[in-house]
């Protein structure tokens, strides 16, 4: 039964309404004799073909307008006049539908899935954001309220809480920063500058720029080998920006007196760098969401300490946007490695030095 298709059913109904009209010839026959063979055969012959008619007519237009009103519910797009929805009776449209709707329902189990991971992450990203927000503003007001209460007229506590307080609106400004231009990448509004540099040259100049953060912590910068010039094509400001992110990171949240790392590889026009340390490392739960706005792995990462919580979604969205890829491995007590991919230079075109000078 379940391989029917009403086709079949019409045919069926037909056939059986042709024998009864027989029966009924016969017993028509045998009260009245001498009927005509003609109208023995011919009739229940002419009432099958007009039943079938009749049958096909009703059962399709009745099929029709509701698997019509079905298919119009399921549909995502409008149905135009040249779409019009036509179903054969020849076909097995009942299956058709049943599997149209199941898979529709499947869409939309989905969906809600997806909306209700949507919700949660908006939800989490509210909560963090807040959190973020409250610290520095809460610390901006109790220091104007101390001021107001008579701190301002003391020259040595008014100067210290008003360089606090600036320094508590410094972090609202990065993150407020760091917010837009995660915003601008997602919205493939950022402008990216390329041009031929030596990331080598400007991993050194970063090594420079971190060298006093890092022996705070006791940390040592170094190349995993010696580098003679990697050219890349990229952005360099930007590429600046995710390998400052990547170092900064080790360092808030190394060990101390530990090792930080960058390695080169080349690999046909792929250049590929690799930021390893030898700190405190992540477990692989908290991987996946590494990369997320605000996301922080608590057992390691103190929100007292370190940037905006938001390096990180900053640097995979730069890495996207120059149609690259972005991937951390990690073993917990042992460290961590990020990994990420460059276009490799040309060579022929004008080659700039880490502080943009045209050095070929």
């Amino acid at each position: 039964m379940k391989n029917l298709k009403p086709i079949h059913i019409v045919l069926g109904g037909s056939a059986v309404t042709m024998f009864l009209t027989f029966l009924l010839i016969l017993f028509l026959d045998f009260k009245f004799h001498n009927l005509p063979y003609w109208l023995m055969f011919g009739l229940p012959f002419a009432t099958g073909i007009v039943s079938f008619g009749v049958f096909y007519f009703f059962i399709k237009n009745f099929i029709n307008d509701r698997l019509k009103l079905l298919y119009r519910s399921i549909r995502k797009g409008k149905i135009t006049n040249s779409e019009a929805l036509k179903f054969s009776l020849r076909e097995d449209i009942i299956a058709t539908a049943e599997e149209e709707t199941k898979k529709w329902a499947e869409e939309r189990y989905t969906e809600i899935d997806r909306l209700k991971e949507r919700e949660e992450y908006r939800k989490e990203f509210l909560g963090n954001l807040a959190h973020e927000l409250k610290t520095p503003v809460f610390s901006i007001q109790g220091y104007i309220l101390t001021l107001l209460e008579g701190g301002l007229e003391d020259e040595e506590v008014n100067r210290l809480f008003l360089e606090r307080a600036s320094k508590a609106t410094d972090r609202i400004v990065n993150i407020l920063e760091d917010l837009d231009q995660i915003t601008k990448l997602e919205a493939e509004s950022l402008h990216l500058d390329y041009k031929n540099f030596d990331i080598v040259e400007l991993t050194k100049e970063i090594f420079e720029a971190l060298e006093l953060k890092a022996k705070e912590k006791g940390i040592k910068l170094k190349f995993s080998k010696p580098y003679s010039a990697i050219i890349v094509r990229a952005d360099r400001g930007k590429i600046a920006q995710v390998l400052t992110n990547l170092l900064i990171n080790s360092i808030f949240y190394g060990n101390t007196e530990g090792t930080t790392e960058v390695r080169f590889y080349i690999i046909d026009d792929i250049i590929t760098v690799e930021v390893s340390d030898n700190g405190p490392g992540i477990d692989e739960n908290n991987i996946p969401r590494l990369f997320e706005r605000f996301y922080r792995v608590e057992k390691s990462r103190n929100r007292n300490e370190g940037g905006s919580g938001l390096g990180l979604s900053i640097v995979k969205h730069i890495i996207e946007s120059h149609g690259q890829t972005i991937s951390v491995r990690s073993t917990v007590g042992v460290g961590s490695t990020f990994t990420f991919s460059l276009d490799k230079g040309s060579g022929t075109s004008a080659i700039y030095s880490s502080r943009g000078v045209q050095i070929k």
